[in-house]
């Protein structure tokens, strides 16, 4: 009989093992044990326009609708808060947004050449 082996099969050395055991712990058992993490919200942010005596009211209308996606009638109560109030809030973001939205309304108000500030600030 011819065989197809090139090379005698050789038994495992008896000092080592055939396969990995897992460590000797006195249960043979491994445990993991699962750790809750709990993921906060991330802070939200208020974006505020603040009140001056010369930049335009259709021009503060017009930002709060372009910018921020108000509807005419809701820009204008906005508006009318800024105005009588001297500051309103515009709406609230997380920080990279509102911080954003704030570089928007300044970039358009001094485009414009209008003193309009914006800030935001954390919500309470």
């Amino acid at each position: 009989m011819i065989s197809m082996a090139t090379k005698p099969v050789v038994p495992p050395s008896p000092n080592l093992p055939a396969t990995p055991q897992p460590p000797e712990d006195g249960g043979g058992a491994l445990v993991v044990e699962r750790i809750a993490q709990r993921v906060e919200p991330p802070k939200m942010y208020q974006v505020v326009m603040l009140n001056d005596d010369f930049t335009p009211m259709e021009f503060v209308i017009e930002v709060l609708q372009h910018f921020f996606g108000k509807s005419r009638e809701a820009a204008t109560q906005i508006m009318l808060k800024i105005h009588l109030d001297g500051k309103g809030v515009c709406g609230v973001y997380s920080h990279e947004i509102a911080e954003t939205k704030v570089a928007q309304v300044m970039d358009a108000a001094n485009g414009a050449g209008h003193p309009l500030q914006a800030v935001s600030e954390p919500v309470e």
